[in-house]
């Protein structure tokens, strides 16, 4: 299960993170986000150990949504180092992200 970030936990768990972070930028409100709730849970699974996976509700901390300049939600973006390496927006499928990932991880 993906864990929750926020505005005061942004710092800590994804800029200074040791390894590859997807965050997923996400709102209560918005259905493709539901769609890719699942999937993004079993990434965190799947990957656990080699990927941080992390859930931004959107409309709680619009300052750090505001700072990466999402546009539309769901926004997955990946971070390495503190610094944004990709990004995927909107609802895709699994297979998509599976293969984004392991090109980020080699």
């Amino acid at each position: 299960m993906a864990d929750a970030v926020t505005s005061a936990t942004w710092e800590q768990e994804v800029l200074k993170a040791q390894n590859l972070v997807l965050v997923d930028f996400w709102a209560v409100w918005c259905g493709p986000c539901r769609m890719v709730a699942p999937i993004v849970d079993e990434i965190s699974k799947e990957y656990e150990g080699k990927l941080k996976v992390l859930k931004l509700n959107t409309d709680e901390n619009p300052d750090v949504a505001g700072k990466y300049r999402i546009m539309g939600i769901p926004t997955l973006m990946f971070f390495k180092d503190g610094q944004t390496v990709d990004q995927v927006v909107g609802a895709v499928p699994k297979s998509q992200l599976k293969s984004k990932i392991d090109a980020l991880l080699k």
